[in-house]
Formats: structure tokens, C-alpha cells, sequence
């Protein structure tokens, strides 16, 4: 019995002992060897493979630098341009017939092809157009053969309300512009909703033309910026509708 007290107050005194150790030396790195090393904390040292994330840039705000990336992502940019730039131009014209002026840019989206030549001519580059008694459009073309290859654009156009014209002389049409009525809005509107579609199709389609020629990674800097790039001009499609209502 006596043992064992010897034991119990030799195992108090060691601790007292300890205790005064590590408070008298505010346990400082320095005097840790009297504790388990899975009880010592350890601090990393400053080391010649250190590097700063300073300079880290994340992913969805870097740039594409591959030059056959950055010359493709141009051209697509430039494509959907276009596309956005001409739906503009028709909501512009629609606002036009809507508000009940008539102009000569009512027909600013007629094209005319003629046989044997690639090329789509503009109205004002073979013949003038202007405005007669603020209710009727007049076309007179510079030769008299493109007449025909004229009326042939306006019936391909589809121009709601503008669908009919009369014959005057073997150089003019004149085409009647009726005033909107509430239905002629609604079909102008509904004419361009149909021609938003087409153009965010358009864009979509240039996007995925894009990725398949540049056979970009998965989950790649370029698809981001593409995708991103897709979007935005959606979006200004979306836009321009909504402004045009």
C-alpha cells in the first residue's frame, strides 16, 4: 500500500514539474520536445519553390491567346454582327409601317438577283424610290429589263402589307401603303418574331460551325468564350425584339 502511494506522488510531482517547464518557456517552438510530435505544430518554411497566386486569373476571365482560336472567334463575331445588324434594320422598318410613315425604307430589305449574277442588288443601286401623296411608294428603275427581275424581289420578300403593286409604264411601280390597322400590327409583330428566330438561329449556327472547325477541348478557354459570345448576341436579338413591342 505504501508502494503504491509512493508511485501516485511521484507521478504528481512529474507533472507539476512539466507544467512549470512549458508556462515558464511559453511553449515555444524551441522547447516542443517535451511534448508527442502528433501534439507540436509545425510551420512551413518560406522555400525556393514557393510561388504567388496573385497572378492567377480564372478561368471563365481568360482570353483566348491561340492565334487560329482568336483569328476564328473574329469571323464569328463579325457573322453574328451581320445577322443582328440586319434583324435590326427589319425592326426598324416595321416600327416604320407601324407608326404609319411611309418611306423609302420600307423596302430596305428587298434584294434584286438577276440571271447569270451572284450578286443581290439594293433597290437605291438600279432605281430610285420615293414617296407619293405620303401613301404610296414609287420605283423607277434606271433600265427598263430590270423591271421585271424587280417585281419578281418584291413578291419574294413577303413584305406584310406591301404585297401589292401596280404596273405604271415599263420603268415605274407604284406600290400602296395602307394605313396599320390594329391586325396589320399584329402581323408586322408576328413577322418579326419569325425573324428574331431565324436570326438567333443563324447565330447558333455560326457558333457550332466555329467549334467544329477549331475542335477545341472540353471544357476549354475557347468554348467559354464562344458560348459567351453566342449569348450576348442572342441576347441583343431578344433585345430589339422587345423594344419593337
Amino acid at each position: 500500500m505504501s508502494l503504491r502511494r509512493a508511485a501516485l506522488r511521484s507521478s504528481s510531482i512529474l507533472r507539476q514539474h512539466s507544467y512549470l517547464i512549458v508556462h515558464q518557456n511559453f511553449i515555444s517552438p524551441r522547447n516542443t520536445s517535451i511534448f508527442p510530435s502528433f501534439l507540436v505544430r509545425t510551420y512551413a518554411k518560406a522555400g525556393k519553390g514557393a510561388k504567388s497566386t496573385a497572378n492567377l486569373v480564372p478561368r471563365s476571365k481568360q482570353p483566348i491567346t491561340d492565334p487560329e482560336a482568336q483569328e476564328e472567334y473574329a469571323s464569328a463575331e463579325q457573322k453574328m454582327t451581320a445577322a443582328v445588324d440586319w434583324f435590326r434594320r427589319e425592326c426598324a422598318s416595321i416600327a416604320t409601317r407601324t407608326n404609319g410613315r411611309v418611306t423609302p425604307d420600307l423596302l430596305s430589305s428587298v434584294r434584286v438577283r438577276f440571271p447569270k449574277d451572284e450578286h443581290a442588288f439594293k433597290l437605291e443601286e438600279i432605281s430610285t424610290v420615293g414617296v407619293r401623296n405620303a401613301s404610296e411608294l414609287v420605283i423607277t428603275v434606271f433600265e427598263e429589263e430590270s423591271l421585271k427581275h424587280v417585281e419578281r424581289a418584291l413578291y419574294d420578300a413577303k413584305l406584310p402589307g406591301l404585297s401589292s403593286f401596280q404596273k405604271q409604264d415599263s420603268r415605274t411601280l407604284k406600290i400602296p401603303v395602307p394605313k396599320p390597322t390594329v391586325e396589320a400590327r399584329k402581323a408586322l409583330f408576328a413577322a418579326a418574331e419569325r425573324q428574331a428566330e431565324d436570326t438567333r438561329t443563324q447565330i447558333r449556327r455560326h457558333h457550332q460551325a466555329s467549334l467544329k472547325r477549331g475542335k477545341y477541348e472540353k471544357h476549354s478557354v475557347e468554348l467559354d468564350e464562344f458560348q459567351k459570345l453566342t449569348t450576348r448576341f442572342v441576347n441583343n436579338v431578344d433585345t430589339i425584339l422587345k423594344e419593337l413591342k
